[in-house]
């Protein structure tokens, strides 16, 4: 991970200068942008090299949410990580139906960025140099096999009724494979935010429920909807009572 390139962009230079220190430890290039603008303009200088992208939300010139949707529109798979402050969590459950991958809450820890860009790239270099499969149509190069879904981790893939499942984020799979690797069993959102993201985003259920919609939207483009909602309970995989 010596390599890795970061943009971080954030208005507020004292935590840019505070992450520097970290971030040279790590041997990380980083660049630094401190409103929307200037941030969406070193995006597009180089789009594909971009390893990991940090995103204010409350920015200058442009707000976190533009931006990200700007991105989004021109990367679906570059890593993003917004910071948002403790009382937005509006904005937090925004930023991630509109395609962000994680959250950061401020005031936060330098080492706790640290660990979850980490996370995160691993993820996503899984994800986007999935490993080669000769006979993707071999049952045993595939976890999870249902009646009528199939998923893979060693290339990072899932299908349902033969087709992929496209553009989906590391966490998006992860969420996928945890809930169809049990079938019809019924996971709350707080063991889906252990079993999937590993800690606690400070009890805010609603990053479950973000993820669960961009997911059912990429199901919905290749079959039925096989993510059921239990009320009152949490997600169950079920592609045997798909609704059409």
């Amino acid at each position: 991970m010596d390599n890795l390139k970061l943009l971080m962009i954030e208005d507020n230079k004292s935590v840019s200068e505070m992450m520097a220190m970290f971030f040279k430890k790590e041997d990380w290039h980083v660049e630094y942008a401190y409103d929307g603008l200037e941030a969406l303009s070193k995006f597009k200088e180089s789009p594909t090299s971009w390893d990991m992208i940090t995103l204010d939300l409350n920015l200058p010139g442009m707000d976190g949410i533009q931006v990200n949707n700007e991105i989004r529109a021109i990367s679906t798979t570059v890593p993003i990580i917004i910071l948002t402050a403790r009382d937005s969590e509006s904005d937090q459950v925004l930023g991630l139906e509109m395609g962000a991958d994680d959250y950061v809450v401020k005031p936060f820890s330098p080492i706790t960025l640290i660990a979850r860009i980490k996370a995160l790239h691993r993820r996503a270099a899984l994800t986007n140099n999935p490993v080669s499969v000769e006979q993707e149509d071999d049952d045993a190069s595939f976890d999870v096999i249902t009646d009528h879904f199939k998923l893979s981790t060693k290339t990072r893939e899932a299908y349902l009724y033969d087709n992929i499942i496209k553009d989906l984020t590391p966490k998006e799979f992860d969420l996928l494979k945890t809930l169809s690797q049990k079938p019809r069993q019924v996971f709350s959102r707080d063991q889906l935010l252990q079993l999937v993201w590993h800690y606690e985003f400070y009890g805010d259920e609603r990053t479950v429920d973000a993820h669960i919609k961009k997911l059912r939207q990429k199901i919905e483009k290749v079959g039925p909807q096989v993510i059921q909602t239990v009320w009152g309970v949490g997600y169950k995989f079920d592609d045997l009572e798909v609704k059409e």
